[in-house]
């Protein structure tokens, strides 16, 4: 095995024992399950909706790639979470076994592309069926380290160099390696941030001076940087700056997963600066839901089987056609009493009560895609207030 393919692996392993568990907690059979399903559908019509505009020129590569990454964004707060549910609990495979699988294919892609793999050759290798001890893991470190002497313009190797010794908790060693990437690759956000978190190490866990100069920096290059964020938010808080911590920390929130295990121990940790600041959170507004029912009508009751699949969703009035709460169902159910809320919604901000006026809509596929198909039947409701209650939706049309 090279030396490379050993830290690589090292730092997949890494990467992996962060994203992983959540992953792996357990996830809501059932009604929530269901609806999970029906955004995954969703998620894929939208994402081939934009690949065809993409195509047709109706939108530049820019808007698709910036359109994409929020796509994206949303899978990963869908099934990123780590939610525990009493009773029966399934689990995400398919998140699972594409973190598994992506994460070493585009880190090893990834460098292999931009990088300068060959400069970590050399004969380095261990035996297949060894394990690396830390003894053999420091020599092969320190092979690194002669080797970036030796090819010392390459960022990305200075960057594993540093975080090598970031594990081996050498932080002095550590902050100097990412020093020599961040002279390479200035406008780098996450070399930034990374070197002040060993600098930060390296003097004894202090953000003060230096390691907050540089994690300013990394947010005025990527003002949504999660790790330069938090950071940020320590930093405040060891000045007992407990409100600018509360800020940095609450623009985490909107873009973590909203249940997972690092959203909440973000909020545990605004609520301890709240509570120090003396300025308790303020009092959460009453949940805002739509409430009616789903019929289908008695003309295209032939054309519906019991077991088919019927989606109920709730989007802007005008706009966005982009969902803001979705349920699942059937047509065995029908009329169905549905509750659409905030508590559903598929991304951060984009919820009911951030409307003016909203749409029911209900669909009945034959396939159980959320994409409608010719021959599936639909209907909406009028335009309603969030919390409108009595709301009815026929499904009355063909889709043609």
């Amino acid at each position: 095995m090279t030396l490379f393919t050993l830290i690589a692996a090292l730092f997949v392993a890494v990467a992996l024992g962060f994203l992983l568990p959540p992953l792996l907690r357990a996830r809501p059979a059932g009604a929530a399950a269901s609806r999970q399903d029906a955004n995954a559908s969703i998620y894929r019509e939208q994402l081939d909706e934009l690949a065809a505009e993409r195509q047709r020129g109706a939108i530049t590569q820019e808007e698709f790639e910036r359109a994409s990454r929020e796509l994206e964004r949303r899978v990963v707060s869908e099934y990123g979470g780590g939610e525990v549910f009493s009773g029966t609990v399934t689990k995400p495979w398919p998140a699972i076994v594409a973190v598994a699988l992506l994460v070493p294919l585009l880190a090893g892609l990834g460098y292999w592309r931009l990088g300068n793999p060959g400069a970590l050759s050399g004969g380095a290798s261990a035996e297949a069926g060894h394990e690396v001890t830390p003894a053999q893991m420091e020599s092969l470190v320190e092979r690194l380290r002669t080797r970036m002497e030796q090819t010392p313009d390459d960022p990305e190797g200075w960057m594993l160099l540093g975080r090598s010794y970031a594990v081996m908790g050498q932080y002095e060693r550590s902050a100097q390696a990412y020093a020599r990437a961040v002279n390479l690759a200035p406008k780098d956000a996450n070399l930034l941030a990374d070197y002040a978190d060993s600098l930060a190490m390296a003097r004894g866990r202090s953000l003060e001076g230096e390691p907050m100069a540089l994690v300013k920096r990394a947010l005025e290059i990527d003002p949504e940087h999660i790790k330069a964020l938090a950071l940020a938010g320590s930093a405040e808080f060891e000045r007992k700056n407990f409100e600018a911590a509360v800020a940095y920390w609450e623009r985490i929130l909107k873009l973590a997963p909203p249940q997972s295990e690092f959203a909440r121990s973000v909020a545990e940790s605004i609520a301890e600066a709240r509570t120090l600041s003396g300025k308790p959170a303020p009092a959460k507004k009453e949940a805002v839901a739509l409430k009616g029912t789903v019929s289908l009508a008695p003309e295209l009751a032939a054309k519906a089987s019991p077991g088919d699949t019927v989606f109920v969703l709730a989007r802007p009035a005008s706009g966005s056609r982009m969902p803001l709460a979705v349920a699942r169902t059937t047509v065995a159910q029908l009329p169905y009493r549905f509750t659409l809320d905030d508590s559903m919604a598929m991304a951060a901000g984009a919820t009911i009560s951030s409307q003016s006026q909203v749409v029911v809509a209900a669909r009945v596929s034959k396939t159980g895609s959320a994409a409608a198909q010719k021959g599936d039947l639909e209907g909406a409701s009028a335009p309603v207030a969030p919390g409108a209650a009595g709301v009815k939706v026929v499904i009355s049309r063909v889709v043609e």
